[in-house]
């Protein structure tokens, strides 16, 4: 009975052999626990390729997907940097579009400053003819011109409050407005034959007294120099009177002799 106590020892026989035929067969005894041990290190070790293999697929899908998705933003964003290039292009162009309007509009401001420019002078000139005209035209309505035509005429001194020039004059002389205005009356006198009153307009009023063939008639509007009577008699005289403001002012002090 006691020897039934000792369990029987097994030994585990591995026989290595080589396919040349000069080299002979080992062997090699391995225990049970020791084979035990080796199966169970070589399956963790399978376990642990099979779960790093694993691992590993998904580890590099992930990485993969993440490559795909990095991918896809970096395109995106190319396909954005694109546009914004595209974009900008066209604002440049825009741009050197507008500048090239603005330079068209200095140009044609320029041009307009200058057109301006010769209007503000011909305004200029044409202001000062305009003047120098008006005072021409001023000066067509102030009795400053001798009251005969050409021919023989001498002063005669005159008496009476009021001044007055008294001109010899001859046949076929005639009497002219010393300025431009509207006749007020043409009426006889006693002692000249006929007075020819002048309104100027400007406060001006000259009187022709003198004998002859009137031209003119009441309201009729004459020129400066335009006639107002034809002398027809011999030994004929010419009372010539300006009044200002309706008073009566000294004629030789305004007349222009040389004219």
């Amino acid at each position: 009975m006691g020897r039934n106590r000792h369990k029987r020892k097994n030994n585990h026989v591995v026989i290595v052999t080589s396919d040349s035929a000069d080299v002979g067969a080992k062997q090699f005894r391995i225990r049970p626990w020791m084979l035990q041990t080796i199966i169970i290190i070589l399956c963790v070790i399978i376990g642990a390729l099979i779960g790093y293999f694993s691992y590993e697929k998904d580890i590099w899908e992930e990485r993969l997907e993440a490559n795909a998705i990095r991918d896809d933003a970096i395109k995106a964003l190319e396909d954005e940097k694109a546009g914004l290039e595209g974009e900008l292009t066209d604002k440049e162009k825009q741009i050197a579009d507008l500048n090239g309007q603005i330079d068209v509009l200095q140009g044609n401001i320029t041009g307009l400053e200058e057109e301006i420019r010769v209007l503000n002078e011909t305004v200029t000139q044409k202001e000062q003819a305009a003047n120098e005209l008006t005072v021409e035209l001023g000066k067509r309505f102030v009795p400053t011109m001798f009251p005969l035509t050409s021919g023989r005429a001498s002063e005669e001194p005159a008496e009476g409050e009021e001044p007055i020039c008294v001109f010899s004059v001859a046949e076929g002389s005639m009497v002219i407005a010393t300025a431009a205005g509207t006749v007020m009356f043409v009426n006889e006198d006693p002692d000249y034959g006929y007075n020819i009153w002048v309104d100027h307009g400007n406060g001006y009023t000259t009187i022709y007294k003198c004998r002859g063939d009137v031209k003119v008639k009441k309201g009729e509007t004459v020129t400066q120099g335009a006639t107002l009577l034809l002398i027809t008699e011999q030994g004929s005289k010419l009372g010539y009177q300006i009044m200002k403001d309706n008073v009566f002012v000294e004629p030789m002090d305004m007349l222009d002799i040389s004219g």
